[in-house]
Parts: structure tokens; sequence; C-alpha cells
């Protein structure tokens, strides 16, 4: 039994991905140097996540607690909706920072721990934090 039905030229084509220019402005994503974070918890005080921060690479990112299960992660894209939101105003990564702390209420069931800004030497420290148990 033979298919006779045609074939479309085009599923037999390469694709080429070709990157274009565009998108809504982003933080860097990584640094090299020193970054400031702060700790976000849930209603119940669980960590959620960690906001950090680097003026001089305009680098920002949220990094979710793994131990933190599904509802860190929903919560937690709040905390990265601000972050992509900060950027988009052209304001600095640790003046987002600043407006969390400030606005911690505006996080959903979520909030920033009090006195959590802390600095640490790169990002890795604050990632290790989040992939703790």
């Amino acid at each position: 039994m033979t298919n006779d039905k045609p074939v479309n030229p085009r599923l037999n084509e390469d694709l080429r991905f070709e990157k274009k220019a565009g998108g809504p402005p982003r933080y860097n994503s990584t640094t090299d140097g020193p970054v400031q974070y702060l700790t976000v918890a849930d209603a119940a005080g669980e960590v959620i996540g960690y906001a950090w921060a680097n003026d001089s690479d305009d680098a920002a990112g949220w990094l979710i607690k793994k131990a933190g299960g599904p509802a860190a992660f929903n919560e937690g894209f709040l905390w990265a909706t601000w972050l992509h939101k900060a950027k988009a105003r052209d304001i600095a990564p640790s003046a987002a920072l600043a407006e969390m702390i400030r606005d911690s209420t505006a996080g959903g069931d979520s909030r920033v721990v009090p006195g959590s800004l802390t600095e640490a030497p790169n990002v890795e420290v604050v990632r290790s934090l989040a992939n703790a148990s």
C-alpha cells in the first residue's frame, strides 16, 4: 500500500533560526561582580526566593527557592514581573530592590523579609541559597 498524498515540500526544508532584535527590555541575567539581594517569604513566613541586583553590570534577577514547590514558583512570578517592569521604566537594579522593600505588600501573598537586604560576593552565593533544601 502506497501513500499517494502529495508531500508538502516545506516539510523537507531546513529550518533556520534568525535572531531578531527587540522584545521587552530586561536586566542582564548574569554578573561576576558583587550583588545585593533580598529574601522574599510567603504569608506563613516560608522563604520562596531571592531578588538580586548589580548596578555596574545592569543585572538583576529572581531566584526561586527550589524547596518552595509550585506555590513558590507561582508567587515568584510576581516578583520576576516586578523586575521586568522596573527595567521597562529604566531604573537601576538596586533601585528596583529598594522599591520591592518599600512596596513589599504589593507582591500578592508574599513580602520582602524585613532587614533581609544583604550583599554577596557574587550571584552564585545567592543561587546556592535558592538551591538549598
